[in-house]
């Protein structure tokens, strides 16, 4: 069954632009034990909001994890994984965390109630909202 998640990045470091321009990526550089949790749940085909955090506080598209967790080869110590994501869709308007925080059908999102947390769950509610508010 198809799982939603959210990746956040700064978008001085990968933004959304670089991330079409380049088509996939490897997910590597997580290293918070949760946010490695997540990337080790996900499957390849689930869909994934890629969301600008720090400034620029936003989702912007949608991506698809192309390869399930294997081992993030950037970690010089520790047990972390990678995944590999491909860029699907830009949104037409970029979805703001103001507005986020002002929908009542998003309430509940991880996004507000964890909002230091990289890879994150989404209802499939949730997903659906964010497109809908995309568009």
């Amino acid at each position: 069954m198809k799982k939603f998640w959210l990746v956040k990045q700064e978008p001085t470091a990968y933004s959304w632009a670089n991330f079409v321009a380049d088509g996939k990526t490897a997910w590597t550089g997580v290293r918070n034990y949760t946010a490695r949790n997540n990337l080790r749940a996900m499957r390849k085909g689930d869909a994934v909001l890629y969301y600008h955090s720090v400034t620029d506080k936003a989702v912007f598209g949608i991506a698809e994890v192309t390869r399930e967790a294997y081992v993030d080869l950037t970690a010089t110590e520790g047990d972390w994984s990678a995944v590999d994501l491909a860029s699907e869709k830009t949104l037409k308007r970029p979805v703001t965390l103001e507005e986020i925080k002002a929908n009542p059908k998003l309430k509940k999102m991880a996004l507000l109630r964890l909002s230091r947390l990289s890879v994150q769950p989404v209802t499939s509610a949730e997903f659906q909202e964010i497109l809908r508010l995309g568009r």
